[in-house]
């Protein structure tokens, strides 16, 4: 008999915590910032422009090919777009969203997302006439 009053007097506060713990989970979630994303059916060429990687003639294409062939239905579908494959879209995609409002307020760089461009690691080449610090291997 002891056993059980010992129970219940254990129990009835541990799971009064427990719940009283779940409860405070989703206004954790709610102070989180939101996701920054660009609503592809609703925004405009400008908007379109704030994505990695995406200029004024692509951001066009964009807004053409929802005008012809209604909204997307899911952000793959980007994809049908001329310009962008999937090595693009994989860029795009953490920004991009088919519902909702558009968050992305200002350009995402695209630092990184190409090789080749400028400042590479090709050394610079002498002046010339001036001696080469390499001679050719035998000479």
């Amino acid at each position: 008999m002891a056993l059980r009053t010992l129970t219940r007097t254990l129990i009835v506060p541990v799971l009064g915590l427990s719940l009283s713990g779940l409860a405070a989970v989703p206004a954790a979630a709610e102070t989180e910032p939101a996701k920054k994303v660009v609503n592809v059916n609703t925004a405009s060429a400008a908007e379109l422009t704030r994505l990695p990687r995406v200029g004024d003639k692509l951001a066009q294409r964009i807004v053409a090919h929802h005008q012809q062939h209604g909204a997307f239905r899911r952000p793959e579908d980007l994809m049908e777009v001329k310009g962008i494959g999937e090595k693009m879209f994989q860029s795009l995609k953490p920004y991009v969203t088919v519902s909702g409002p558009t968050t992305l307020a200002e350009k995402i760089s695209s630092k990184g997302s190409r090789s080749g461009g400028k400042g590479g690691t090709k050394p610079a080449r002498a002046p010339k006439g001036a001696k080469n610090p390499y001679p050719k291997a035998g000479a």
